[in-house]
């Protein structure tokens, strides 16, 4: 590789290498130590193309969600299977890996700007901004920007826009699938707002079982299918469909906060 070889965002790679085996290892005990991460189909993420890849899922942190994805996808990449332990993955890791992100957030402060440039597509939000609901136009070169990131490698996407679970899914993640025709693959987290702040920065709560389910790639008819169908599709592969959300009672919701913590248990022989 020459010294300063740049991608298409004019990042020099040999800098981002040494930025993700760093902050790799400095994260990797958030999700095998301080808790555990729970990984389902990892397989699935080698048999996929170098480049060409959408990944979208749900949200539930600014940054600790795209680290452990960062973690499982260089393990998995690696020879691993469901799990990231031996951290040696992280000195090889796959640089063409990005993900998509709000403008502000990547701006506010040293170690955002840090985290951008091992892979942050910013975009300018069109619904909000800086804590308040606005209504703005889309952006060209913040499409363009994602369909560069695509063509070149994976894209992880969080097509909520927001970690607040259940809210609709934005139409702009489908008008870029029919668009750029990527393989789409969903992913399922969970227990990550449980365990980090809302940033993903500092531990909230240790011992809690975090979860990461890998789905089989989504079929699209790129030409065919409607905005509509591909949005619906999207919010059920990553079970943040309406029909997923359930009202518990009291006594159901005491019944789930035992069911949890009878979980956390037995985390360390499910991430053995």
């Amino acid at each position: 590789m020459p010294l300063l070889k740049r991608n298409p965002f004019g990042h020099i790679l040999l800098l981002k290498k040494w930025l993700i085996r760093i902050f790799g290892l400095v994260s990797h005990n958030r999700y095998r130590k301080f808790n555990s991460l729970h990984i389902e189909g990892s397989e699935i993420l080698r048999k996929l193309p170098a480049s060409g890849v959408l990944f979208v899922s749900n949200h539930q942190t600014y940054f600790a969600d795209v680290a452990a994805m960062f973690h499982v996808f260089n393990a998995s990449l690696s020879g691993r299977d469901d799990t990231i332990k031996n951290i040696g993955y992280i000195w090889n890791p796959k640089l063409n890996v990005y993900y998509v992100a709000a403008g502000e957030t990547m701006r506010a402060g040293l170690l955002p700007k840090i985290f951008a440039y091992m892979g942050s597509v910013s975009i300018e939000r069109t619904w909000r901004s800086e804590g308040k609901d606005v209504k703005r136009q889309v952006k060209n070169s913040d499409i363009s920007n994602i369909g560069k990131a695509i063509i070149d490698g994976w894209v992880i996407t969080f097509p909520q826009g927001t970690t607040t679970p259940f809210k609709p899914i934005r139409r702009g993640t489908a008008h870029i699938i029919k668009t750029f025709k990527p393989i789409v693959v969903p992913i399922v987290i969970d227990g990550f707002r449980r365990s980090f702040d809302k940033k993903g920065l500092n531990i909230k709560k240790r011992n809690v079982l975090q979860s990461m389910v890998i789905k089989e790639p989504l079929e699209i008819d790129y030409e065919n299918e409607e905005i509509a169908d591909i949005v619906t599709k999207i919010e059920f592969a990553i079970e943040q469909h309406p029909s997923f959300l359930k009202v518990l009672s009291p006594k159901e919701a005491e019944a789930y906060s035992k069911e949890e913590e009878e979980l956390n248990k037995k985390r360390e022989f499910w991430t053995s």
